[in-house]
């Protein structure tokens, strides 16, 4: 896992990178957007969208994400439950913050009318939340990883939730 300032800047750019990629695909396909959009305007919504998850997970969930997570009783020698603890509290905060603004960005585009703000909101964050936890826990975190591991720390990858150990 990261351990220096630059590392941990690398680790979130992947990061973000993988989720953004998945979660905004997923999102447009969801609101029948993939054909109405131009490739110019969708790389210009995956460019904001990446540029605020970023920040927001730099500056905002990462830092209230790592104080909840390791305040949880739990073995906090054992890699894997840290990881998990880790991984879902990121989620929750990352899911409430994007689904705002994916919201804020439906209005702008008169997607909303007629639409109730806080049963949208609601319903949003619980497709999200099913779509991001087992994204984060079984695909992206792991690939992302290996990845950071392999290429960023040069290490033989060891990973207890690719290889099963704690």
């Amino acid at each position: 896992m990261p351990t220096t300032k630059k590392e941990h800047i690398y680790f979130g750019l992947m990061m973000c990178t993988g989720m953004v990629i998945v979660m905004m695909s997923l999102n447009l396909i969801y609101n029948g957007l993939i054909g109405r959009l131009s490739p110019l305007e969708l790389l210009f919504q995956f460019v904001l969208c990446f540029a605020i998850a970023f920040l927001v997970e730099s500056f905002v969930v990462g830092p209230v994400a790592q104080k909840v997570a390791f305040s949880l009783p739990f073995d906090k020698s054992n890699k894997l439950l840290g990881i998990v603890a880790m991984s879902c509290c990121m989620v929750v905060g990352m899911v409430l913050i994007m689904s705002f603004y994916g919201m804020v960005t439906s209005y702008f585009a008169n997607q909303l009318v007629g639409k109730p703000l806080l049963e949208t909101y609601l319903h949003t964050i619980a497709r999200n939340f099913s779509l991001a936890l087992p994204l984060q826990l079984l695909i992206i975190g792991p690939l992302v990883r290996y990845v950071f591991r392999t290429f960023i720390k040069g290490k033989e990858v060891v990973d207890p939730l690719i290889n099963n150990e704690a």
